[in-house]
């Protein structure tokens, strides 16, 4: 076992049926929200930032190879998107291990961490302009802080919620849904195992998804690069939200 997952069976300082039961409530509320975030991001900076996707990397893969067969324009921060990736996830990891931190107390912290890159995403698209410039440096490196904004947030959902239903999933959030509502309709055995609670939770963060997109297109046609606002105003919130209860939690 880990010495993040020993940590949260048996965190230092805490009551292991309080925290259980604030991790509980934290895995239902969180990831609708982060859900929202993540589909802003993606469609904000598949706009903004040279149809890269910001949210779900490894379709640049995709985006990536269309690109080198018809002959168009190749977007480089289309190729370093998933190492970068790759390396914000390492670099949350050491964050968690260092902290010493678990569940609750380290989903709030990452939450921070998330909202930071957020706004530091905002304050540079503002002044920046990367969309005037989508394949441009500028647009590069916005491209990589918004990249490390959502491996903060997958790493927080398998570090700090391990059952919680992952927001970077959404093909399977899909298949989860279908599946299970063809199962519910059904007057024959289900084929799945019955979860109604996952069926609830992976319908919330399709729910989210959308709602996130469809927001940040409105907010792009009207605000451009300032559109960087609602998921770093979404991120403030959401830790915002969780802190008073983390504080309540360890004064009780």
């Amino acid at each position: 076992m880990s010495t993040l997952a020993r940590r949260s069976a048996a965190p230092n300082g805490a009551s292991p049926p309080n925290d259980a039961v604030a991790l509980s409530r934290l895995e239902a509320r969180l990831p609708p929200v982060l859900s929202v975030i993540a589909g802003m991001v993606d469609l904000t900076g598949f706009f903004t930032l040279g149809h890269v996707f910001t949210a779900h990397v490894t379709g640049n893969l995709v985006v990536a190879a269309a690109a080198a067969v018809e002959g168009g324009p190749w977007n480089l921060a289309q190729a370093l998107a998933i190492p970068v990736f790759m390396l914000a996830l390492a670099l949350v990891w050491l964050i968690a291990q260092a902290s010493d931190r678990s569940g609750p107390s380290l989903a709030r912290l990452l939450l921070l961490v998330q909202f930071l890159l957020l706004a530091a995403l905002l304050g540079f698209s503002a002044i920046t302009k990367p969309s005037a410039d989508p394949s441009g440096l500028m647009a590069g490196i916005a491209v990589m802080i918004a990249v490390s904004a959502m491996a903060c947030q997958y790493a927080l959902l398998r570090l700090a919620m391990p059952h919680a239903v992952s927001t970077a999933v959404m093909t399977g959030n899909l298949t989860n849904t279908v599946l299970a509502l063809m199962d519910s309709l059904s007057e024959h055995r289900p084929l799945l195992p019955v979860d109604a609670g996952r069926l609830k939770r992976s319908l919330h963060l399709l729910i989210g998804f959308l709602l996130g997109c469809v927001v940040a297109a409105y907010a792009v046609s009207v605000l451009g690069d300032w559109a960087w606002i609602l998921p770093a105003a979404l991120s403030a919130g959401a830790f915002a939200c969780f802190h008073p209860v983390q504080r309540a939690q360890h004064a009780s």
